[in-house]
């Protein structure tokens, strides 16, 4: 019995501390000449380089591509009309930046 405790410690103190809980994080915001800006990461202080982030339409449209850069950011040009941004970590860790929110 103590040798399946053992075990079972023994791999739960070597599963990777970035396979650990953690949430993703975003934040847009304008540059004032008709660009923007988003930074994103992790709650653990993982970078975001090479994420994915998506730029949609109010109908889910890709509109703009582009994956984050090693200081993890991404400049996108805005778009005409209500947009959102989605950054994908993969499964539970995503979010969305509604471009409402991003003032000009």
């Amino acid at each position: 019995m103590s040798k399946i405790i053992c075990l079972a410690a023994l791999l739960l103190l070597s599963t990777p501390f970035a396979a650990r809980a953690h949430s993703a994080l975003m934040n847009c915001f304008d540059n004032g000449d008709e660009t923007f800006t988003c930074q994103g990461g992790f709650s653990d202080g993982s970078s975001a380089t090479g994420i994915e982030i998506t730029v949609r339409d109010a109908k889910g449209n890709v509109l703009q591509k582009a994956k984050m850069d090693a200081n993890s950011e991404v400049i996108f040009s805005r778009p005409a009309g209500d947009f959102t941004v989605f950054f994908d970590g993969g499964p539970g860790h995503s979010v969305e930046v509604d471009g409402k929110s991003l003032a000009r």
